[in-house]
């Protein structure tokens, strides 16, 4: 298969009730893949039904063969009595050495961090090591689970110009899951609007625009998506603004399409 990992019409009920209902979702390699929706709607429950955690009532769940998953998940408690630092934390199954570590802490932007306990980090630290983690299974497929809570809308956007960073160094995928709209949106390739189903899918730009997903969002989320467009677009173009405006038009031709799940 050439996507890494597929659903097909899969239900998945939790405690006697439908949380999923015919959902159907692939991810292909080096992609991009923001789930978003309101709290309750059924991210996490996709998330681990694709990873396999969660069984399927209905539907099929496939990956690639021998398909390296790396998973940053949404809430990790550290034991505070325990003093584990951070290069500890990262080496703890014993399968990294601390050069590996180190260097991994580096690319993720907090060296300074290796010999510090887990538990005085800031947030934006602790999310780039939980990162680092994640990464040090060389990932084809990266999985985030709301990656960027508790941080500001500035550690936000950096974070997710790390992921994108990321992608493009590795050629790893990444799925991850946000109910938070700002910034997430213009690092993805593609978006998939989910409350219980999929109500609409398509390129950030197709899908703000979808009358779903102002139904479930409301009107003013479109000021702070185009603001860190704007940004994004500045960052990374290089002089070479036209063509990349251009390129954003003939993509969202390509994929701008989003349906309707009844």
């Amino acid at each position: 298969m050439t996507a890494l990992i597929e659903a097909r019409n899969i239900c998945v009920r939790v405690g006697g009730q439908e949380v999923l209902h015919d959902v159907s979702m692939q991810i292909a390699p080096r992609e991009i893949v923001t789930i978003l929706g309101p709290n309750g709607s059924g991210k996490s429950t996709l998330l681990r039904a694709l990873l396999g955690i969660l069984p399927v009532s209905h539907g099929a769940v496939s990956q690639r063969p021998g398909l390296r998953i790396g998973y940053m998940p949404q809430k990790l408690h550290i034991d505070r009595t325990m003093p584990l630092s951070a290069s500890r934390f990262l080496s703890l199954p014993g399968r990294h050495t601390q050069a590996e570590t180190q260097a991994m802490l580096t690319r993720v932007g907090v060296p300074e961090v290796a010999d510090r306990p887990m538990t005085g980090l800031s947030g934006g630290q602790f999310q780039r090591v939980l990162l680092a983690r994640a990464l040090l299974t060389r990932p084809e497929l990266l999985v985030l689970d709301e990656p960027t809570q508790g941080l500001d809308q500035p550690g936000e956007a950096a974070f997710y110009r790390l992921i994108d960073e990321v992608r493009d160094e590795t050629g790893a995928a990444v799925l991850m899951v946000s109910h938070d709209l700002h910034v997430v949106m213009s690092a993805s390739d593609r978006v998939i609007c989910l409350n219980g189903h999929i109500c609409c899918e398509g390129t950030p730009r197709v899908v703000s625009n979808a009358p779903e997903y102002r139904a479930l969002f409301g009107l003013g989320t479109q000021g702070a998506l185009a603001l860190y467009q704007h940004v994004h677009d500045h960052d990374h173009t290089h002089d070479d603004h036209t063509h990349d405006h251009d390129h954003a038009h003939a993509h969202d031709d390509k994929h701008g399409h989003h349906h309707h799940a009844g």
